[in-house]
């Protein structure tokens, strides 16, 4: 089961990090970068499962579950606006959208790097 939650969360970095960056390098938000923030979003959402999973104690607060939290509700936020911009096709909306990204990226980051760190102890 670790493994299985270590290459989930893993997937959720590489595809969420190639969603971002594309985005941010292409300067426009196109469907299949909205494709990838969903898969990403999948993900992390099955690899916290499976770590949850792992764990023998109650569900505490600490700045990882915190942050990790705040990260995957954000990158839901930031898979449906995605959606929505593109459905509404309105290039303000797209311009504002990217300036976003890479800022969700790097929250997102905060429990990834977190749970490595949290993981070699």
């Amino acid at each position: 089961m670790l493994l299985l939650a270590i290459i989930l969360i893993s997937l959720a970095f590489v595809f969420y990090t190639l969603g971002v960056w594309s985005e941010k390098f292409q300067k426009q938000l196109k469907k299949w970068h909205t494709v990838v923030f969903w898969v990403g979003f999948v993900f992390d959402t099955a690899g916290t499962t499976a770590m949850s999973r792992l764990t023998a104690t109650q569900f505490e607060i600490t700045f990882h579950t915190i942050t990790g939290l705040l990260a995957i509700l954000i990158m839901l936020f930031h898979a449906i606006w995605a959606t929505i911009v593109l459905i509404k096709n309105n290039e303000t909306a797209r311009n504002n959208f990217r300036k976003l990204s890479v800022h969700v990226w790097a929250i997102w980051l905060i429990p990834y790097i977190t749970g490595i760190i949290m993981g070699t102890r």
